[in-house]
Formats: C-alpha cells, structure tokens, sequence
C-alpha cells in the first residue's frame, strides 16, 4: 500500500514543532494514528517512528463507550495503610479478562491461587502492628473529619515511632491517637486533647503523656496554636451572632499585639474574648455558655476576660 492510499488513516498538520519535511523541505506531513509514525507524504521519509503520549496513563469511560469510571490504575500510594496501597489482591469474580465466565478446572486454580494469596498476607508482628494501628487512624479520623493532609502527616509520625521503638510496650491505641493529634496540631487544626480523648476511649493524660513522649523522643516542633482558629468552633456551639465573632477576632488581634495571649490556653483565651464580645455588643449570652461550648471552666473564662479588659483599657 502506498502511502497516498494510506493517508486515509493518517492527520495532515504539524506536529510539535516539526512544519517542514527535514529531508525535501515540503510541508507535507502526516500523522499515523495507528503506528504513530511520521512521515512525509512527498517524499515518504519517515521522520519519528513512534510519538511519545504525554497523557494520563488512565482513561475514563462513558456509557456509550463502555463501564463508566473504568481505570487501569489503582488506588494511588498512601502511608496510612500497611503496605502502602501496593499490594495486589485476587478478586472474587470467577471471569477472564473478556469477561467470560471461567471452566470448572480453570475455577478451581483460581480457587486455589485465592486462597494462597490470603495465606501469604499473614504479616509478621510489625505489620500487624501497622495494620491494625491504621484501622484506628482512620476510624478516628472520620470522627473528627480530619483531612488527607492530616491522616498521612500523623501515619508518618507513628511509622517514625515503630522505627525508634516506642511502640513497643505501649498501647496501639494511645500512639496513634498521639500521632494523629501532632499531626492535627502540625497543621493548625482546632482540636485539642479533649476531643481525641472522646473519640478515642482514652484518658486525656494518657494521651498527653504519649503525645509528649512523640515531641520529647522525635524532637518533634509544633506550631504556636493560633486562639483566632477556635473562635468559630466556640462561636457556633454557642450559638454567638456575626457580628460577636468579628468584634472577638478584633479582640484577640489586639491581645496579640500588646502580647497578651503569650503563654495562655488558645481555647480559653477565644472564649473569654467571645464572652468579651458579647459583653460589648449586649448580647444576652453568659460565661456558662461559652465555658459550656469550648469545654473550659467559668473561672478560666473570668480569668481570661480580665486580662482582656485590661489590656483593651491600656
């Protein structure tokens, strides 16, 4: 066939930066859809023999075209699953690649080959470890609706602590949970101790105890917790209008300013500030309310609130 007759398959144009045949210099070239070759239709040299695709190694079906979201890829790498989301897995469907139901003796090595791939997955004691650490970490995570950013920073944290042996001896539990509220913390996320201890089923001191264990063994550094990021949270189970929760960011702002807020409790310092705004703006909310919603103690709340007043009067 000659490559006049051919040129049915192929796309006339430039491809890429090529205009000109290198060899006749005619503007004749030709793009093999099958093959990827291109070639000069005057002349017939073949100037690249295949075209590299720069696209996704994935591809997305429609109904008219086939299954719908059909991928050829997996689910992407992760370190907050035992082996990483690397691992392949025999599925349960007994159907070649054409989707033809298998013949008996083809089922039965299948069958076979399943059960043998279940069997080689019994881990040793550290990915069991690992495996049922990872299984609490999400578990706990979709109780606080922590982020992917989150969930990865804190399986990272805790596979850093398998590798310097402070698992060993302490409780699963307590260690993840201690990972993921460094991981929270690292990323200037609102939560604090209580709330991972409720979700959790741990002690707050036990909690504290390994999470201090993680900064003082990994030398971990944390970020300086912004009281600003509470102010919403507290502001919403209160039940504070808009109006109270942009006067207490101006609060806080100022206290910042005038250092007020060095060394204090971020969420008692938002509280006292909301308190405070409210006060200004004669809103019929009381300290209760706001200790109620941000889990502190009235008194921490009037401790807080005077500080505030005085460093507003200076």
């Amino acid at each position: 066939m000659s490559i006049e007759s051919n040129s049915r398959m192929m796309t006339r144009g430039p491809i890429g930066s090529l205009y000109k045949c290198p060899r006749c210099g005619k503007t004749s070239m030709v793009l093999d859809e099958n093959t990827g070759e291109q070639v000069c239709t005057n002349c017939g040299y073949v100037v690249s023999e295949k075209i590299v695709s720069e696209g996704p190694e994935w591809r997305n079906f429609t109904k008219e075209q086939g299954d719908e979201n059909r991928s050829r890829v997996g689910s992407p790498s992760t370190l907050a699953r035992d082996d990483m989301g690397l691992s392949t897995v025999i599925g349960l469907e007994n159907r070649d690649v054409s989707g033809r139901a298998l013949q008996a003796s083809m089922k039965a090595t299948v069958e076979r080959l399943r059960t043998w791939d279940k069997r080689s997955r019994v881990h040793p004691s550290l990915d069991r470890n690992l495996r049922q650490a990872f299984s609490e970490l999400e578990r706990l995570a979709q109780k606080i609706n922590a982020g992917n950013a989150v969930v990865e920073k804190a399986a990272y944290i805790y596979r850093k602590a398998v590798e310097k042996k402070l698992v060993r001896g302490r409780s699963i539990s307590e260690m993840i949970a201690a990972s993921l509220y460094a991981a929270l913390r690292d990323a200037e996320t609102p939560r604090n101790l209580k709330d991972l201890a409720e979700v959790s089923n741990i002690k707050r001191g036990k909690l504290a105890q390994s999470y201090r264990l993680l900064l003082r063994e990994m030398d971990l550094r944390m970020p300086v917790r912004d009281p600003t990021k509470y102010v919403s949270r507290i502001a919403s189970k209160a039940g504070a209008s808009e109006i109270v929760r942009r006067r207490a960011l101006e609060i806080l702002k100022h206290a910042q300013e005038t250092n007020t807020s060095a060394g204090k409790d971020p969420m008692g310092l938002a509280a006292a500030a909301l308190y405070a705004a409210s006060v200004m703006e004669n809103a019929n909310q009381t300290q209760k309310d706001f200790a109620l919603a941000a889990g502190v103690t009235e008194v921490t709340i009037r401790n807080r609130y005077k500080s505030l007043k005085e460093s507003m009067t200076m």
